[in-house]
């Protein structure tokens, strides 16, 4: 399965993996399944690292080489998927993961997220 994984849950696998839900550790952890991240995912950590909380240390280029290092797949944005958001019901405010969804829904892939409110789009979409 071809699973694209939202930014929450590529942050606790990166810094806090004991925080990853058990549906989410299996999923990942199988080796039939292939785990992609979104530049999506690496554009929010950089613009949340940029604001210099205290509460948030995080480097997007060490994770970015991290997931590259673990064998992850980037997933390119695309103008495909751009345009794609367009057409997505007002469910969810947060751009990133409307780019997500359409990336999701564009490249007939299973987006794993947290984020119960994703769900009520359409396409393979698995809380955790």
């Amino acid at each position: 399965m071809n699973l694209l994984i939202d930014t929450h849950l590529i942050l606790w696998a990166a810094s806090m993996p004991g925080q990853l839900p058990r549906a989410a550790r299996t999923l990942m952890g199988d080796v039939l399944n292939t785990l992609s991240f979104s530049a999506a995912s690496i554009w929010e950590v950089a613009i949340k690292a940029g604001l210099e909380r205290e509460d948030f240390k995080v480097d997007p280029r060490i994770i970015r080489r991290g997931l590259h290092e673990n064998g992850w797949r980037e997933l390119v944005i695309t103008s495909k998927h751009a345009a794609a958001v367009g057409g997505l019901p007002a469910i969810h405010k947060d751009p990133f993961d409307r780019i997500l969804v359409a990336q999701m829904q564009e490249e007939s892939m299973t987006l794993v997220t947290s984020d119960s409110v994703l769900t009520g789009y359409p396409g393979a979409i698995r809380c955790v």
